[in-house]
């Protein structure tokens, strides 16, 4: 498919002439007009989930057909959107001066209950995912990995969910970053203590509402980063239209804040959510010239499936032509599966992050 051809219909901000009582109330509140849906998705998961998981601690209330209504609100209906905001401002703050404390509302009231372990996402993403651009030195880095190796998959997965907490401390050590390093393991070992105590007063209500969703959490997190950047070109493994992908005109985008623009957003990850298609159709030239992966209709947790299974076929079905030579099917399933295959390349030179978000 070419993109040229192609309408992308992907959010962009549209202002409101009007605004109702609560939107203008949210609207005091938060530094960008464009970020109303997150102060939106903060309002929604505090008065849906936090009562919920409450009413499932209360003393002979607790069924299964309870617990399992709750996962599926909290996971099918609230997780990846959560998840993404949580993204979006660790990147740029929400909340404006007068209620800056609010920022710490979501890392460390909302996060436990969609199973982030408070500030554990920003020391990952923030101080080391960006910085080391998914080289060497970022402990999530794909690129020693078959990345259509599912066994591959599972080593990388385990090792970020057992001993994540371990490499990053000494990464943040290592480079001086002590304030970071103790929020993270104040949020870490804060979360994992609470859930010990909350299992002794109910463990079946911990067990729904906050184990459950931490394990399917991490999963979908690391199954994400692999998507992500699962196509890398051996060549130039630490430029961004090289190593990783950009997503257009998914369910996802509209769900998730145009997350799967993942190039661009590494290119600027300060850019506004709601720039990203704008970016990506301005710098389509770019784009072609370095022969950047493009998918549409799909997720990352999709590109991740597929490749799991070998499904290269379907992989260039959806794979979008904004420029490039032509490729015949055959031929653009080799060049995917080329860039699937491990990089060895040296550590790159340390590039200090931004501990502040704007």
């Amino acid at each position: 498919m070419s993109v040229r051809s192609l309408r992308i219909d992907d959010p962009r901000f549209t202002p409101k002439e009007h605004y109702g009582p609560v939107d203008r109330f949210l609207l005091s509140m938060i530094k960008d007009e464009r970020d109303l849906p997150f102060a939106q998705l903060c309002l929604q998961s505090t008065l849906f989930i936090i009562p919920f998981a409450i009413v499932l601690y209360i003393p002979g209330i607790f069924r299964w057909w309870l617990g399992a209504a709750y996962l599926v609100l909290n996971v099918f209906f609230f997780m990846d959107r959560f998840i993404l905001m949580l993204h979006n401002t660790s990147h740029r703050r929400l909340f404006n001066r007068r209620y800056a404390l609010l920022n710490h509302y979501i890392p460390w009231v909302l996060s436990p209950f969609f199973g982030e372990t408070p500030e554990t996402y920003y020391a990952h993403h923030i101080g080391m995912h960006h910085p080391e651009n998914n080289m060497e030195d970022d402990l999530s880095s794909t690129l020693r990995f078959e990345r259509d190796n599912a066994f591959h998959f599972l080593q990388y997965y385990l090792r970020f969910f057992f001993l994540a907490i371990v490499d990053m401390s000494r990464y943040h050590f290592q480079r001086g970053r002590i304030k970071m390093l103790r929020r993270m393991l104040l949020g870490e070992i804060g979360f994992y203590l609470c859930v010990i105590a909350l299992s002794f007063v109910n463990f079946y209500a911990t067990l729904v509402v906050w184990i459950i969703p931490f394990l399917v959490c991490r999963f979908v997190m690391m199954a994400g980063n692999w998507g992500q950047h699962a196509f890398v070109d051996p060549e130039a493994p630490a430029n961004c239209y090289r190593n990783s992908i950009t997503a257009i005109n998914s369910r996802y985008n509209q769900r998730c804040f145009n997350d799967g623009y993942h190039i661009g957003h590494h290119l600027k990850p300060g850019r506004h959510w709601t720039e990203l298609p704008v970016e990506f159709e301005e710098s389509l030239d770019e784009y072609a010239k370095e022969d950047a992966v493009i998918f549409h209709g799909i997720d990352f947790v999709g590109v991740w499936a597929l490749l799991m299974f070998h499904r290269y076929d379907k992989l260039a079905e959806i794979y979008v032509n904004i420029g490039q030579p032509e490729r015949t099917k055959e031929e653009l399933m080799a060049f995917l599966h080329a860039r699937t295959r491990p990089v060895p390349v040296p550590s790159t030179p340390q590039i200090s992050p931004q501990e502040t978000t704007v």
